[in-house]
């Protein structure tokens, strides 16, 4: 069990030695030479999103203790925070790795709900095989990508890939919304409450941080849902919060022209000092920095 074993952390500055990685800042990496990366001997933390296509080969692992396998034609995710075990994969495995720290995702995401759609289904479906004209899409996507990277005298090529990715998210939606109408599974009682306290969020983050009014609206108490969300998520319900409130302050200070008293306003903050120290504490600048970087 991963509980007894040593836990070790992997970052994306890891993952920029894998082969013949290109990397995007400190927020991005492709590699498609994932056989290179060093074999986990212990169970090992995800620091980053990883979403990846299977082009030949065969993978096995455990994601949060549940066993998976990969085949050609599969289309992988594993979400930040969650922790691979038992990892084996054949000689010629290959995959189209894209990796994906979360404060770059928050970077191109247009809105919350992008966040908790993609968060939803994966947690669900950690291993989806793709239609062929899915993996050509896939396909078209990481190679478009690879070479916008790669063309480092491009003045915009950090917005040209971010808008490529968010492209990318929303035409991959499509594995979602088709996975999800042709699934038969039941949820477990933890998942359908992990799912509720999210569609509360959405509703309400703008107004409501506080776990206990979240808890009260589910008719649970606050121990209980912070220890489901934990155990689902290994995030508590207090981060989930604070991501959604950081995101949407983000989105409106690159996507408005309204002032920072203005968002002050709309998110229920006292004042504009409290926001900008929120706001400085977990992004480390100032609301008008950010608008201005």
């Amino acid at each position: 069990m991963v509980k007894n074993k040593k836990i070790v952390d992997t970052t994306l500055e890891q993952a920029r030695e894998w082969g013949d990685a290109l990397y995007l800042e400190d927020g991005l990496v492709l590699t498609n030479r994932i056989s290179n990366a060093p074999i986990p001997q212990e169970p090992t933390r995800m620091n980053f999103i990883l979403m990846a296509l299977c082009r030949k080969g065969r993978a096995q692992y455990c994601i949060d203790t549940r066993q998976q396998t990969v085949k050609p034609g599969d289309l992988l995710f594993i979400s930040e925070r969650h922790i691979i075990d038992n990892y084996m994969a054949s000689p010629d495995f290959e995959c189209l790795c894209i990796l994906v720290s979360t404060q770059f995702y928050h970077g191109f995401v247009q809105n919350v709900r992008n966040v908790s759609s993609l968060l939803l289904f994966t947690m669900n479906n950690p291993v989806v095989q793709l239609t062929p004209h899915e993996i050509q899409v896939y396909s078209n996507y990481y190679r478009t990508i690879r070479e916008k990277i790669s063309d480092t005298e491009h003045h915009y090529r950090t917005e040209v890939v971010k808008a490529l990715l968010l492209a990318m998210f929303y035409d991959m939606s499509g594995v979602t919304y088709r996975v999800e109408q042709s699934s038969s599974k039941g949820q477990s009682r933890a998942d359908v409450i992990f799912a509720e306290f999210i569609q509360q969020l959405e509703q309400n983050y703008r107004t409501e941080r506080r776990v206990s009014w979240y808890a009260q609206q589910m008719g649970i108490t606050p121990k209980y849902l912070s220890e489901i969300i934990k155990q689902i998520s290994k995030r508590t319900p207090n981060e989930w919060i604070d991501s959604y409130v950081v995101l949407e302050i983000r989105v409106l200070l690159k996507n408005s022209t309204k002032s920072i008293k203005e968002i002050t306003e709309e998110l229920n903050f006292p004042n504009q000092s409290f926001l900008g120290k929120y706001f400085k504490e977990h992004v480390g600048m100032s609301p008008s920095e950010y608008r201005k970087k």
